[in-house]
């Protein structure tokens, strides 16, 4: 094995050492204070947990379109204080970040031939599973800028704080309150392309502005049916008794408080309480309005409403929604594919963890079901290889089975030889 002193044009020439080999070797090579690294210089901020409604939303948006001087980071920390933490969006965006994450995909060479050393070293990197998470991040946030850096030999990344990111400009604020910061223009950084890799569109906010009002409202109704379960599981007490009597009124908030959890309130002899007369619900305005905003959520995020409406649902509606996620999933795909191509396997070149030339490609789903079809009507006609028969199916072939006379119920040796 060559000595750690070699430069990145040796490791290039001897990608046949293993992964732990060849991180250690350039890692020694390239030294962090080298360059400039941003993501340490992030300020750490902390973010208003205060309820949020439309008009939140709204000034967000104003402020992140802003044409003179765009600033995301209200948009962004309402996505993280609210808009992520609503069940069903969470479910939906890992229904589709898992479905790519779980895929398989290879490493090409020059001459279109697939690198197993390469594809086996990378399928089972935390690295390229983080950036293909980031790359598919851009559909739900818009935009999103990895920095990575030598961890302990071993090549990370890390993910710039969107909030401190202005891609419309190309800068990284290090505080992003600081409105008079003139902060660092990341395009223009050597660092750029090699450890510095940007993900995409400069204007767009993701799917996440779009669900916003629905994640919102849907709050808002689960909200007021908590109220209304309250008040109608434990209604509120009453009780009228002397309120100039001191020791009559301590008697009677004694007894109120010992009594239960539930709201109660002293009112005097002379004073009359009504209740208002209000429209008698079970909750069912509040329920249609949930209903509907997981549909409009499901509808953004997944094209479809998948595996909700048990009451109207059918085994017809189920396929054609999961064909519709299919189809999501592959336009997901390809834009890995293209970001992978175009971003980030040069970085690896330049890092000198891969050969010029090489491309980034997921393999094609296959149907098994109607594979195996074809390939038992095949038998009759053909031979067909048992190593691919294992391989694809999973079944151990032994030989070919010879067929004997007796096989056949429907024969027997009197009819054969009469």
């Amino acid at each position: 094995m060559k000595a750690h002193s070699h430069g990145l044009m040796d490791h290039a020439k001897n990608l046949t050492m293993n992964k732990n080999n060849l991180n250690a070797k350039v890692g020694k090579t390239l030294k962090a204070d080298e360059k400039r690294r941003l993501y340490p210089a992030i300020f750490d901020k902390p973010i208003s947990l205060i309820r949020k409604d439309i008009q939140d939303w709204r000034i967000a948006r104003m402020a992140a379109m802003n044409a003179d001087q765009p600033s995301r980071w209200r948009i962004y920390n309402l996505y993280e204080t609210d808009i992520v933490l609503d069940a069903l969006v969470t479910s939906q965006i890992e229904n589709r970040i898992q479905s790519t994450l779980g895929a398989s995909f290879s490493f090409e060479n020059a001459n279109g031939e697939v690198d197993d050393e390469v594809t086996n070293q990378f399928q089972t990197s935390r690295l390229i599973d983080k950036i293909i998470t980031e790359i598919l991040n851009t559909r739900f946030y818009g935009h999103s800028l990895i920095e990575l850096n030598w961890k302990d030999k071993e090549l990370d990344c890390n993910l710039i704080p969107r909030q401190n990111v202005i891609p419309e400009q190309g800068k990284v604020i290090f505080d992003y309150t600081d409105f008079t910061a003139e902060g660092v223009k990341y395009r223009e950084l050597p660092e750029y392309g090699t450890y510095l890799l940007e993900f995409g569109d400069d204007k767009d906010l993701g799917l996440l502005n779009k669900a916003v009002p629905h994640v919102l409202f849907k709050r808002f109704a689960q909200s007021c049916w908590s109220e209304l379960a309250e008040i109608y599981g434990i209604p509120p007490r009453v009780m009228k008794t002397d309120t100039q009597d001191a020791r009559a009124l301590r008697r009677g908030e004694k007894m109120m408080s010992e009594m239960g959890a539930a709201a109660w309130f002293i009112i005097d002899t002379n004073e009359e309480f009504e209740w208002a007369k209000a429209v008698p619900t079970n909750g069912d305005v509040y329920k249609n309005l949930i209903n509907l905003c997981d549909n409009q959520i499901s509808l953004l995020l997944l094209g479809a409403v998948i595996g909700q409406d048990t009451q109207h649902g059918s085994y017809s509606k189920e396929v054609a929604s999961q064909n519709i996620l299919d189809s999501l999933v592959a336009s997901d795909m390809a834009m890995v594919e293209m970001n992978m191509n175009d971003v980030v396997i040069p970085s690896l070149i330049n890092l000198g963890l891969i050969k010029e030339g090489y491309r980034f490609k997921y393999e094609a789903a296959e149907d098994i079901k109607e594979l195996w079809e074809m390939t038992s009507n095949a038998l009759n006609h053909f031979e067909v290889d048992p190593k691919w028969v294992r391989q694809k199916f999973g079944i151990e072939v032994t030989g070919r089975r010879e067929l004997r006379l007796f096989d056949n119920p429907d024969l027997n040796a009197e009819s054969f030889f009469v």
